[in-house]
């Protein structure tokens, strides 16, 4: 009975720190966040019901079944138990993976507009960088050979394009609200990760590749953007920031950064 108890108790531990505990996800600020919220809780609910069925049903086993100095028994089982519990369990599966996969490619896979806000993304040991168009709307021509962090042109602007004379390179993203954004992701060196947690986007960057990824962020304020795959000794310092901005200020930010680097 003692054990049985345990497993109880410790059921009702775990139920009580999980609806309790301090480590759930912040408040997402995106759309497609909140549908991901929405359906992980929905997974969360089912797969805890069946835990909690189990644990009771393993306690009572315990008390049910322990021995009384009685001759010890078993069972063959029975295959058509073991039959549904394997089909319910793939069902399961395969049924939330196709939920999620709708969410997943509104992310990944469907065509920006014309009208989204393209962002450059550059990652590197162990820095980030970002290129927006400047007033003209236009991005400058890039090259290999024009890289030259010391000058601070990680990307490698031909200098003598006009259209690359007014892009402008930030260390940190800055976004207008409600606005679509497509971000083309590479990486010059080896492989990271673009992590935002209140978008509950996460997307690694492969050298060699460019890697669309889209979002709308939907409520303004400052959220962090930490490398989250291991590149190196100076991993732990690889960090930025997302500032979502009202049109306005995003607007007048955008047109004195490109007057700078005229």
């Amino acid at each position: 009975m003692g054990l049985a108890f345990l497993v109880w108790l410790l059921t009702a531990v775990i139920l009580y720190l999980t609806a309790r505990g301090p480590w759930w996800f912040p408040a997402p600020i995106s759309q497609h966040g909140a549908e991901f919220d929405k359906h992980f809780t929905t997974l969360l609910w089912i797969t805890g019901a069946i835990f909690v069925a189990a644990q009771l049903l393993l306690g009572y086993a315990i008390v049910r079944f322990k021995s009384r100095g009685q001759y010890a028994t078993h069972s063959e089982g029975n295959n058509k138990l073991e039959l549904l519990w394997t089909s319910a369990t793939a069902i399961l599966f395969i049924g939330f993976a196709l939920a999620a996969n709708g969410i997943w490619a509104s992310v990944h896979l469907d065509q920006a507009t014309e009208a989204a806000l393209k962002i450059d993304v550059l990652a590197k040991q162990f820095s980030w960088n970002f290129r927006y168009p400047g007033p003209d709307g236009k991005l400058g021509r890039t090259d290999v050979k024009f890289i030259n962090d010391s000058t601070g042109n990680p990307f490698g602007l031909d200098e003598k394009d006009p259209a690359a004379k007014d892009d402008v390179i930030s260390s940190t993203i800055r976004v207008p609200v409600n606005t679509l954004v497509e971000l083309n992701l590479r990486s010059r060196d080896v492989i990271h990760n673009f992590f935002v947690r209140e978008l509950r986007i996460k997307q690694d960057l492969v050298p060699g590749m460019t890697i669309p990824l889209r979002f709308k962020a939907q409520k303004e304020g400052t959220y962090e953007v930490p490398c989250s795959e291991l590149c190196g000794l100076g991993h732990h310092q690889m960090r930025t920031t997302l500032i979502v901005m009202s049109n306005e200020d995003f607007t007048r930010w955008l047109v004195d950064e490109g007057r700078k680097s005229r």
